[in-house]
């Protein structure tokens, strides 16, 4: 199948790249408003509550200071009106995104006159172009639509993984609200998916018919692609979105419990699991599959890397499952080839996945046996001593003003110098200029 991309890509590269960095300047907006709330309604309506300000002065910044990049280069890091220092990680954030849609748009839009659609990053030659068929979309019209479509997963992958690096936690407005615009996305528009929620090889009746029992034989004879997939597209669409996310999520579920069950510690935390189901819903459950296979690999290099600079054991785990999605969306091809033959089993796949869960759960049992022999098992606290809970605690109350026993309205120096204590909030480290602890600010959000 032939497109008719006549815009060379030098020319579409720099709007591709504006238009990301655009976005990653509201991605800064929701890395540092979202966290502040519990729920899912106080995080989404806090991304509106106020225009953009400094922290400090309270002053809104102007229009032509916001330009993403740009605008922290022009004011050389610092608020206009007072001065205060604005941290270099806000146009690191707006370059990154920049940088990262771009690369999506390299891999998945082929450009040039005549060009092949096999030369798409995310082609598979079972993809929609075959099944279910195109139908009223041109080719070019499919292409755009679906990079649109990898790209609002791609934003929300990196807002959920800055927040998780930050503070080890996904909030729900990083994954339920793409979760449901994936889930709708595909129902209305089937050709946004990768593979078919089901295919198995031709012949698989005749290569594994005298080793599988006689009921397994009527799933093992039939087409490669079932009929209802191009017969009912809008179905298929839903189905590839809704079994994604099951499978996603279900997985990260499945090794959560194992890990707590067998080592006695969290091996992945909540926000995990609805990040894959999100990421299911999004690819379908192939992909995530390899996602999620991927992603331990790139964990265990970071971890190496890092080594000699920190022996810290607690990781977040969001910007590896993240970078793993990425990796996935960015050589499905080569991936295809070389896994994508272990889908074609078919109902196979189903006694292979109790096989590898029952192989899975003996070594972790093997593994908390041999913990439990050396004494390695985590051992409650001794009553009276401080833990990691008592720390967090500690350090949420001192966000309270000790002077009124009320939540911090201001981190004005003023007040605490009409009080007498200013040198002693520069003392124990407070917000103010003067303090010897300088920590980074939020520029643009509040």
């Amino acid at each position: 199948m032939r497109l008719m991309m006549d815009l060379p890509i030098w020319i579409l590269s720099p709007f591709v790249f504006i238009i990301g960095a655009v976005i990653g300047s509201f991605l800064n907006v929701c890395v540092y408003r979202i966290p502040q709330y519990n729920r899912l309604w106080g995080q989404l309506r806090s991304l509106n509550e106020k225009p953009s300000h400094c922290p400090r002065c309270q002053k809104h910044i102007l229009w032509y200071d916001n330009i993403p990049i740009f605008g922290w280069l022009k004011l050389r890091g610092r608020c206009r009106s007072c001065r205060m220092w604005i941290s270099a990680r806000y146009p690191i954030v707006e370059f990154l995104n920049g940088s990262l849609l771009l690369l999506l748009f390299w891999f998945e839009v082929p450009m040039g006159l005549h060009v092949g659609l096999a030369e798409s990053s995310i082609y598979s030659q079972l993809g929609p172009q075959a099944f279910p068929g195109l139908g009223s979309y041109s080719p070019e019209t499919f292409v755009w639509l679906r990079f649109a479509f990898h790209a609002v997963l791609v934003e929300a992958l990196l807002v959920a993984s800055l927040i998780d690096w930050d503070l080890r936690i996904i909030p729900e407005a990083t994954t339920t609200p793409a979760t449901y615009f994936a889930v709708i996305a595909l129902a209305c528009v089937p050709v946004l998916g990768i593979v078919p929620v089901w295919f198995q090889q031709q012949g698989l009746l005749n290569t594994f018919g005298i080793v599988t029992p006689l009921w397994m034989h009527p799933f093992m004879d039939g087409p490669a692609v079932p009929v209802w997939i191009s017969a009912h597209p809008y179905l298929h669409g839903l189905s590839v979105s809704l079994v994604g996310m099951l499978v996603g999520g279900g997985i990260v579920w499945l090794v959560r419990r194992a890990g707590f069950l067998f080592l006695r510690e969290e091996a992945m935390g909540d926000g995990d699991i609805y990040l894959m189901a999100m990421v299911g819903a999004f690819l379908g459950w192939q992909p995530t599959l390899i996602a999620f296979f991927i992603a331990p690999i790139c964990a265990l290099t970071a971890v190496v890397l890092s080594l000699p600079f920190s022996r810290n054991r607690m990781i977040p785990y969001g910007p590896y499952l993240s970078l793993g999605t990425f990796l996935v969306i960015l050589f499905w091809q080569p991936l295809e080839s070389r896994i994508g033959r272990f889908f074609e089993l078919g109902v196979l796949l189903v006694p292979i996945a109790l096989m590898m869960s029952g192989l899975f759960a003996v070594s972790l049992g093997g593994v908390y046996l041999v913990k439990r022999s050396l004494g390695l098992l985590p051992q409650p606290l001794p009553e009276g001593e401080w833990g990691a809970a008592h720390q967090n605690l500690f350090f949420a109350g001192e966000t309270v003003d000790r002077h009124t026993c009320q939540w911090k309205t201001s981190d004005w120096e003023g007040c605490a110098a009409g009080r007498g204590t200013v040198h002693e909030e520069r003392w124990r480290g407070g917000t103010f200029s003067g303090s010897s602890i300088r920590p980074q600010r939020p520029w643009g959000s509040n």
